[in-house]
């Protein structure tokens, strides 16, 4: 009955929950109790059955409904319930081809950000599991680094593999002990790469790619939480030089793309950074004037906070 109900109605969570009860009650018969020692032993062919079943079922439900929340929820759970009752080496194997699956559904439909969140449990599940299992090279951080190249590649305007990106790159900076050279190869190389796709086509309206600019661009803020930063102990003068490159390469792809209220906004970020690191404006007051009115024109929506920022760079 409940397979019927979910197959017309996936966002009925009531019954998904009712299903996991039902599910926990084959798991229960499938567990016998030993008089003799008093432990519990499991059927695990009965269990592993039982879940591999109701992973099937999910599949066409994902490919109808692939932004359900309760579908990837309810997925989450019978792997967790497998973590429970199943030995590691066959859960790891479970976990393992979820992250076949899930790269498959990301190849059809890349930018579902439930399908990423989902990736990132699956690698967390399958890192907890290679260390449980004694694997002396449990992390994939490297792994899923060079995964987020490939989605970026085959669309720039990948949101979520620009965040996932963002969120790897201290961890993956920490575990190959990158020094401060090493670093600031890196992001030459990442600066190098979001520049690349912003000139692709300057005057996109596409928020991503300029996301992923302010991230590497808040290294450079004083501000900046040490632990995150790509170079922690990046002198201001370094900073500041950045930032000027940064503010010349904007000013030439402006030309061309007087429309992109992104270029604007991003230049007046970068001016008050680097007036913040040592008091000096890196461009004429009379440009900070024009970027503010081209912003008001571009983007009345947001009328107050431009006129705000007028007031803060002029008071």
């Amino acid at each position: 009955m409940t397979t019927r109900l979910l197959e017309l109605n996936p966002e009925y969570y009531t019954i998904w929950n009712y299903r996991r009860l039902l599910l926990r009650s084959f798991f229960e018969g499938a567990t016998s109790s030993t008089s003799e020692t008093g432990n519990d032993t499991t059927d695990h062919g009965t269990v592993q059955q039982y879940i591999t079943d109701d992973l099937a079922f999910l599949l066409p439900l994902l490919r109808q409904f692939p932004k359900c929340y309760w579908i990837w929820n309810y997925r989450f759970w019978l792997l967790a319930e497998a973590a429970r009752l199943l030995p590691p080496s066959l859960v790891y194997q479970l976990w393992q081809k979820e992250l076949g699956l899930v790269g498959k559904m990301l190849t059809l439909d890349s930018r579902n950000f439930h399908g990423w969140g989902y990736r990132r449990q699956v690698v967390s599940a399958l890192e907890e599991l290679s260390v449980a299992m004694g694997s002396a090279s449990a992390s994939m951080t490297e792994h899923e680094f060079a995964y987020t190249t490939k989605m970026i590649e085959s669309n720039l305007s990948n949101f979520s593999a620009w965040h996932r990106r963002s969120k790897l790159i201290p961890r993956l900076l920490g575990e190959r002990n990158a020094n401060n050279a090493e670093r600031r190869e890196f992001l030459d190389k990442e600066l190098e790469l979001v520049q690349r796709a912003l000139w692709a086509d300057p005057d996109s309206k596409d928020q991503s790619l300029w996301f992923y600019h302010q991230y590497l661009l808040s290294n450079f803020k004083p501000s900046s939480p040490h632990a995150d930063a790509i170079i922690p102990d990046l002198p201001d003068a370094d900073k500041i030089a950045y930032l000027q490159a940064q503010i010349e390469d904007l000013l030439e792809m402006l030309d061309g793309a007087e429309t992109c209220k992104w270029i604007y906004q991003r230049l007046l970020e970068m001016s008050l950074m680097s007036k913040s690191l040592n008091d000096q404006w890196p461009v004429a007051s009379s440009d900070l004037e024009m970027w503010i009115d081209k912003l008001l024109e571009l983007d009345p929506l947001r009328t107050g906070r431009w006129q705000d920022l007028r007031k803060q760079i002029f008071p």
